[in-house]
C-alpha cells in the first residue's frame, strides 16, 4: 500500500456483502461495484430466492450479461450464494460446494429484512443436516444477525442474536467458518474478535460513518434507513476500532442495496442504503477520520480472501485527496431514480 499527502493506492478490494437485484435493476446498478472492486458476494433475496445451485447458475450467467452490456465483462466477478431454508438439503450443499462458483450459504431469519419471508424459522432445529454439509465442505454461513421476536426491542436484536444463535451455534459446529454479517453493535464487534473458531465480520460504510442520529436529522431521512438499524456513538466507534485493528476478522462489506426513490419515500420505506457509487470514497472518509489510513488495505483487500480461501487480487486502485459532491440522484430501473447514501454531500476522497 502507498500512501503520500495527496493519494492512497491499495490492492483492488473486493465487496463481501452486495444486493444486485435483478433484470433492469441489475443493469442499472452492476458496474457500479464493478469500477471498483473485482469480486463481490451477492446476495440471494431475490423473489423467489436463490436457494438451488440451478437458481444461482442462472442468477449468474444474468449478472454477467448485464456486466456485458456495461463493459465490465471479465473485469469483475460475482460470487454466488445459496438463500438456506428449513429444507435446504445436504445434497445441494454438496452440490454447491462442488459448483466451483457458490461461495457461502445465507442465513436469514424469516422476516428479518428484505425479501427474508422465505428464511429460516428454527436454524438449530430444522437445518442441522445443511449445517453439518457446509461444516464438512468448508462453506461459509453469512448470517444476517438479528432475532426477529417483536418482543425483542430493534436496537437490542444484534445483541441477543449473540447470546441465542450464535454461542449455540458455536458451541455445535465449532468447525464451522461463520460471517457474522453487517455488524452493528459494540457487542457484535467484541464477540467477534474473541470468539473460538472461524469466525469473522463484515461491516459497512455507513455504520462506520454514522449513528442512528442520522436517520432523524431534520426530520425522517429514510435514505439512511437500513437494516441493521444504525445504532448508538459508542457502536459506531466500537466498529471502527474493529475494522482499524490489526484483528484479520473484519473486512469490507457494502450491504449496497437499492431501492427506486419513490419505495424510500414511502409510507412504508424500504430498508437499505444504496453505497456502491461511492464505497471507497466512504471507507475511505472513515478510516481517514481516525487517522487510520494505512489500515484500510488489510480490512478492504486482503482480510475477506484470507477468510474464504481465495486469492488475494494482484491489480491495484488509487484514491486522490479530492473534493468529491455526491450524486443526488442516479438513473434506476424503469425510469425511477436511485438516491444514494448521503447524497448531496462533499467527501475529500475520489477514486481515480
Amino acid at each position: 500500500m502507498q500512501i503520500t499527502d495527496h493519494s492512497i493506492t491499495l490492492i483492488r478490494p473486493d465487496d463481501w456483502h452486495l444486493h444486485l437485484r435483478d433484470g433492469p435493476a441489475l443493469e442499472s446498478v452492476v458496474a457500479d461495484s464493478a469500477r471498483q472492486f473485482a469480486r463481490a458476494i451477492v446476495m440471494p433475496n431475490l423473489r423467489p430466492p436463490v436457494t438451488t445451485v440451478a437458481l444461482a447458475a442462472a442468477y449468474k450467467s444474468r449478472i454477467e450479461a448485464a456486466l456485458d452490456k456495461t463493459g465490465y465483462q471479465g473485469n469483475f466477478q460475482p460470487l454466488m450464494t445459496l438463500y438456506l431454508t428449513d429444507n435446504t438439503s445436504a445434497e445441494e450443499i454438496q452440490k454447491a460446494a462442488e459448483s466451483g462458483f457458490i461461495h457461502a450459504v445465507k442465513l436469514y431469519p424469516a422476516g428479518a429484512t428484505t425479501n427474508s419471508d422465505a428464511g429460516v424459522t428454527d436454524l438449530l432445529g430444522k437445518c442441522q443436516p445443511a449445517l453439518e454439509a457446509l461444516q464438512k465442505h468448508g462453506m461459509p454461513l453469512l448470517v444476517h444477525g438479528e432475532v426477529t421476536d417483536p418482543s425483542v426491542d430493534l436496537f437490542d436484536r444484534e445483541a441477543v442474536f449473540i447470546d441465542q444463535v450464535m454461542i449455540p451455534l458455536r458451541r455445535d459446529f465449532p468447525e464451522l467458518k461463520v460471517v457474522f454479517e453487517h455488524i452493528t453493535t459494540q457487542e457484535g464487534a467484541h464477540y467477534v474478535r474473541d470468539a473460538h473458531g472461524p469466525v469473522a465480520a463484515t461491516i459497512t460504510a455507513h455504520h462506520l460513518l454514522y449513528n442512528r442520529n442520522a436517520i432523524f436529522t431534520g426530520g425522517i431521512r429514510p435514505h439512511y434507513y437500513c437494516l441493521p438499524v444504525l445504532k448508538r456513538e459508542k457502536h459506531r466507534l466500537a466498529l471502527l476500532e474493529a475494522a482499524t485493528s490489526d484483528s484479520t476478522r473484519f473486512f469490507l462489506g457494502t450491504d449496497s442495496a437499492p431501492h427506486a426513490k419513490g419505495l424510500k419515500e414511502h409510507a412504508c420505506g424500504c430498508a437499505g442504503c444504496y453505497t456502491s457509487v461511492h464505497a471507497m470514497e466512504l471507507y475511505a472518509t472513515a478510516f481517514d477520520l481516525v487517522g487510520k489510513l494505512d489500515k484500510l488495505e488489510a480490512f478492504a483487500s486482503l482480510n475477506g480472501p484470507d477468510f474464504y480461501g481465495l486469492p488475494r487480487n494482484q491489480e491495484k486502485i488509487t484514491l486522490e485527496r479530492a473534493e468529491y459532491t455526491i450524486p443526488l440522484e442516479l438513473p434506476y430501473a424503469d425510469n425511477a431514480t436511485l438516491v444514494p447514501l448521503a447524497a448531496g454531500e462533499r467527501l475529500n476522497w475520489k477514486m481515480k
